[in-house]
């Protein structure tokens, strides 16, 4: 039996499906083409762009690093004596340690620059001081007795003399109201950078101001103008010394102390305006606290722990929220390793932490260790800015070392424990 197929009704279905159209016209057609061709011809274009300053940014990064490294190499071989008779060029052997030697030291001073030259994102609050002051600052003081206030207006700083030919000044002033404790507290074994014995009073700072910035000038202007109100009675302003230091301003909030003035509060007649000129004179740190620092040396692991176990500070009022925490890093042979930060605690005359932070060190031989804590003052219940109490540092240098870090290194595996000065 045979089926017959209706062949012209299956061919009009499909001349029916070849008739079928978009339903936009030729020229919306054509103009979403351009606009794709369009947006692809840009991409490409900004793709080449960036990879054309990708590879000329790294071609100029190898070449500073080769200059540097290549100046460090061979620059003792340019101040080594040349002889009567220069033959051929010939091969030279050297101690594998001297050569180790000079390539770690290169490597430092190429890769990690000096504390001097750069900062890591931690450390704000660390200084530059400087060993010579020039220049004067101009401001007056008014002591209201009426409403317990007192009144500070920097109006000058003259004379100041640029220390960086590359930049030029950007000054501001820096003030603190300190008060010496009542009583005198007898602290052994803190002394000042010079080496010389710490004053027995501990301070505390009771409030604390900044000027603007000027930019570009040796002879700035200020006229700012800072009040607070003392509610001590009279007779404690002989304990009120006012600090005013002249920094020079650092977007890595490596601010350089050009010089301090120091103003006695007791010593003068402020009942009234008083207007005084005081030459700057070379920074100098306050005790404000002590730090119990314990230090464990394990040289099998080469690992240094550093437990933070007590801070002892004045309190210059009594504030239920006030918490302290600290920072510490540790650097070694010119290369800062990831600073710690321990726990916050509630701040107390002597507030306890007990914690102990690891670092892990360098292998090679430790020729400058410094370990440097940094306390600050912050609050719990509220949400508030971060407040640099004071820091201490100790270490090891190529010439001489802290007696604490003597004890560490004469008695391994075992943790020895002294008291610092906290200063600031």
């Amino acid at each position: 039996m045979i089926t017959l197929i209706d062949f012209p009704a299956h061919v009009g279905l499909i001349s029916a499906a070849g008739e079928l159209k978009m339903p936009f016209s030729d020229t919306v057609k054509y103009c979403i083409l351009g606009i794709s061709v369009t947006l692809l011809l840009l991409a490409l274009c900004i793709l080449a762009w960036q990879a054309f300053r990708c590879c000329t940014q790294k071609h100029k990064v190898y070449a500073r690093q080769d200059t540097a490294s290549s100046d460090l190499l061979y620059s003792h071989v340019k101040s080594a004596p040349v002889g009567k008779n220069s033959g051929a060029p010939g091969t030279k052997v050297e101690d594998v340690s001297t050569e180790a030697h000079r390539l770690s030291r290169c490597l430092s001073q190429a890769q990690f620059p000096s504390s001097g030259s750069s900062q890591s994102e931690g450390d704000v609050g660390e200084q530059t001081n400087i060993t010579k002051a020039d220049g004067s600052l101009r401001f007056s003081v008014y002591y209201d007795q009426l409403q317990s206030r007192l009144v500070v207006t920097v109006l000058q700083a003259e004379g100041l003399l640029e220390h960086r030919q590359t930049c030029s000044l950007q000054p501001f002033v820096k003030l603190r109201l300190m008060k010496a404790a009542s009583e005198a507290v007898e602290v052994q074994g803190c002394k000042n950078e010079e080496g010389e014995g710490m004053p027995p009073a501990l301070w505390t700072v009771l409030h604390e101001w900044r000027t603007r910035i000027v930019k570009g000038s040796c002879n700035p202007l200020f006229g700012d103008q800072f009040s607070c109100i003392l509610q001590q009675d009279k007779d404690s302003l002989h304990r009120i010394n006012l600090r005013m230091e002249v920094r020079d301003f650092d977007k890595f909030s490596r601010h350089t102390v050009l010089g301090e003035v120091r103003v006695p509060l007791g010593q003068l007649n402020i009942s009234y305006p008083l207007e005084l000129q005081e030459d700057l004179q070379i920074p100098q740190k306050d005790l404000v606290g002590q730090v119990l620092l314990s230090l464990k040396f394990l040289p099998t692991s080469q690992r240094l722990e550093v437990g933070l176990l007590k801070v002892r500070t004045v309190l210059a009022e009594i504030c239920s929220d006030a918490a302290l925490y600290a920072r510490i890093s540790v650097q070694c042979n010119q290369c800062k390793l990831r600073y710690q930060k321990t726990s916050v605690v509630a701040r107390c005359p002597v507030t306890v932490f007990n914690e102990v932070l690891m670092f892990s060190l360098p292998e090679f031989p430790l020729e400058r260790c410094k370990i440097m804590v940094s306390v600050y003052e912050t609050h719990m219940t509220r949400k508030s800015t971060k407040h640099l109490m004071g820091q201490m540092t100790v270490g090891k240098e190529k010439s001489s070392q802290d007696k604490h870090w003597n004890l560490m290194m004469h008695s391994f595996r075992q943790p020895v424990a002294e008291w610092h000065g906290l200063l600031i």
